[in-house]
C-alpha cells in the first residue's frame, strides 16, 4: 500500500524546489540543471500512483485528511481518483519537457523564470488533489499569479499587456467563486466536497435554498469557463499565447478549467448542470466552429495555436455536457489528448521561431528542405492534432461525437464540421511553412535541424500519442471508475427534465 503522504510530497516538492532555484547562482546553468533534475524525480514520483492505483476501487485513493484549522474548519483532505490521477501523472509528464524546450530561450533572469515555472507545477498538483474547496481555491488563486508573472515578464514583444488581461479575466470571476465556496460553508459548516455534494442534493429534493444555490452554481461555472477558456469567455487566450514562452503555452489553457467543470461544476451541482448543459452544449459547437474558422484566416503560427486551442477545448466542454457516458468518458480522455498534442505543437513552434526568429508564414515557407526533422515531427503532431486514426486524439473526438450526437444531433454536427475545418487550417499551415515556396525576402535560416535536447523534449510526446491511440483502454480503465459515475449523479432526480431538454 503507497503511503498517502505521496500527494503531499508531490505537490510542495516543486515549491520547495523554487526556493531552491533562488537561491542558485543567476549565471550558467545551474537553474536549468536543478529544475529538470527535480521534474524529472517527481515524474518518477508520480509514477508510483498509476503503479499502485487500485483500478477496481471507485471512489478517491491515497486519501489524507487532517484537520487544518478549527474555525472555520478546513482540512487539508486530499486524494485523487481515476480522473486527478491521470492529471498529476499528465503535469509531472510535461514539466521536464517545458525545462528542456526552455534551456536555451530563456537566457536572462533564468532563476525568476523556473522558481516561477516550479510554483506553478506545485498550483496545478494542488488543484487537482485537493477535496476541500478552501484548499482547492487556495490553489487554484496560486495557479493564477505565476501565470501572469511569467507572462508578463517574458512575454514576446508585449507580455505586461498580455499578463494584465489574463490577470483580469481569471482574477474577478474567481472572487465570485471565493463567494459562492462560503456560502456554502454558511449553510453546511463544510468545505469538504463528499458532504457538499449530499447537502446540495438534499436540497434538490426538497426545494430549499434553490435560487441560492443556483447563483453558487452560477459562481462556479464562470470561474472555470473563463480559465478553460469557454466561447465567449476566451477574450485573453490569444494574447497569452501570443505572448507566453513554450513552457508556459503548454499549461495555460484547458486542464484546470476543465477539470473544475467535471468536478466542481458537473459533480457538485447535479440540478444546476443539467439546466445549464443546452446552454454549455451550444457555447462548445460554436466555440468549435468559431476557433476553426479564424485559425483558417491566421497567418501568425501563434494565433493560429490560439484558435485552434480555443477549438479543442470547446470540443470537450461539448462532450462534458453532452451528459452521455461516451460523451464524457470522451471528454476526460481527450483533456490528456488534447495536452499533450498540443504541448508537443507548441514546443515546435519555439523550436521554428529558434531557427527562423518570427512566426509569420508569410516570411517562411520551403522548411522541410532545410529541416526536415522539424518538418517530421511537425507533421506527426499535426496528424494527431486533427485526429488521425491510430493516435490519441482520435479515439477521445469519437467518443465525444458518438455520445452527443445521442442527446444533441444539431450541435454535434456542427462540432463535426469544426473538425473538418481543423484539418484543413492545419494542413494549410504544414503545406505553406514546410513545403511551400521560399518566400522572396524571407525569414533566414540561424542554426541546424532539431538538435539532442529539442528531440528529447518531443520524442516522447509523440510517443505518448500513439500509445494513447493504440492502448487507450489502460488509461480509459481507471478513467471509467470515475466519469460515467457523474451521470446518474448529474441528472438524478432530474432525468426527466433533462430528457426533455435533449429532445428539443
Amino acid at each position: 500500500m503507497l503511503n498517502a503522504s505521496i500527494l503531499t510530497w508531490l505537490t510542495f516538492l516543486p515549491l520547495a524546489g523554487a526556493l531552491v532555484v533562488l537561491l542558485l547562482p543567476g549565471k550558467g546553468r545551474a537553474p536549468q540543471i536543478f529544475s529538470l533534475l527535480l521534474t524529472l524525480a517527481i515524474f518518477g514520483l508520480a509514477l508510483l500512483l498509476p503503479a499502485y492505483f487500485n483500478y477496481h476501487l471507485h471512489g478517491f485513493q491515497f486519501e489524507l485528511n487532517i484537520p487544518w484549522t478549527s474555525s472555520p474548519a478546513i482540512r487539508y483532505h486530499v486524494g485523487v481518483d481515476g480522473l486527478s490521477m491521470w492529471l498529476v501523472v499528465l503535469v509531472s509528464f510535461l514539466a521536464p519537457l517545458g525545462v528542456l524546450i526552455s534551456w536555451r530561450s530563456i537566457a536572462e533572469r533564468k532563476r525568476a523564470f523556473y522558481s516561477l515555472f516550479l510554483l506553478q507545477q506545485t498550483a496545478m498538483y494542488g488543484v487537482f488533489i485537493s477535496l476541500d474547496l478552501i484548499l482547492y481555491y487556495g490553489f487554484w488563486e496560486l495557479s493564477i499569479v505565476p501565470l501572469a508573472l511569467l507572462i508578463g515578464m517574458f512575454g514576446r514583444t508585449n507580455g505586461r499587456h498580455a499578463a494584465i488581461k489574463f490577470f483580469l479575466y481569471a482574477f474577478i470571476p474567481s472572487a465570485l467563486l471565493l463567494v459562492g465556496i462560503l456560502w456554502l460553508y454558511a449553510q453546511t459548516g463544510t468545505f469538504e466536497l463528499g458532504p457538499l455534494q449530499h447537502a446540495i442534493q438534499r436540497w434538490g429534493t426538497t426545494g430549499a435554498h434553490t435560487a441560492a444555490v443556483w447563483f453558487v452554481s452560477w459562481a462556479f461555472l464562470v470561474a472555470f469557463a473563463v480559465k478553460v477558456p469557454v466561447f465567449p469567455l476566451h477574450g485573453w487566450l490569444r494574447d497569452g499565447i501570443s505572448e507566453a514562452p513554450a513552457a508556459v503555452m503548454m499549461i495555460l489553457a484547458g486542464k484546470l478549467g476543465l477539470y473544475s467543470l467535471l468536478r466542481f461544476h458537473v459533480e457538485l451541482f447535479p440540478i444546476a448542470a443539467t439546466h445549464v448543459a443546452p446552454l454549455m452544449v451550444a457555447l462548445g459547437a460554436i466555440g468549435v466552429l468559431y476557433g476553426a474558422l479564424m485559425a483558417l484566416v491566421q497567418t501568425d503560427l501563434k494565433h493560429l495555436a490560439a484558435y485552434a486551442t480555443l477549438s479543442a477545448v470547446s470540443f470537450i466542454v461539448l462532450g462534458i455536457y453532452a451528459f452521455t457516458a461516451a460523451s464524457m468518458d470522451g471528454a476526460a480522455y481527450q483533456i490528456l489528448n488534447e495536452s499533450i498534442s498540443a504541448s508537443a505543437f507548441f514546443m515546435l513552434l519555439a523550436i521554428l521561431y529558434d531557427r527562423y526568429g518570427t512566426y509569420d508564414m508569410r516570411r517562411l515557407g520551403g522548411v522541410a528542405a532545410r529541416m526536415p526533422r522539424l518538418a517530421t515531427l511537425f507533421v506527426i503532431t499535426t496528424l494527431a492534432l486533427v485526429g488521425l486514426p491510430s493516435l490519441g486524439n482520435f479515439v477521445g473526438e469519437f467518443l465525444i461525437l458518438s455520445g452527443s450526437f445521442q442527446t444533441h444531433m444539431g450541435f454535434a454536427t456542427a462540432a463535426t464540421v469544426g473538425v473538418i475545418l481543423s484539418v484543413g487550417y492545419m494542413l494549410w499551415m504544414i503545406q505553406r511553412v514546410f513545403y511551400g515556396t521560399p518566400a522572396v525576402g524571407g525569414a533566414t535560416l540561424m542554426g541546424t535541424d532539431v538538435n539532442w535536447r529539442e528531440r528529447a523534449a518531443v520524442w516522447p510526446t509523440i510517443v505518448l500519442m500513439i500509445l494513447l491511440g493504440i492502448a487507450s483502454v489502460f488509461w480509459m480503465h481507471a478513467i471509467d471508475l470515475s466519469v460515467p459515475g457523474m451521470i446518474p449523479h448529474a441528472l438524478g432526480t432530474h432525468s426527466a427534465l433533462y430528457a426533455r431538454m435533449a429532445a428539443r
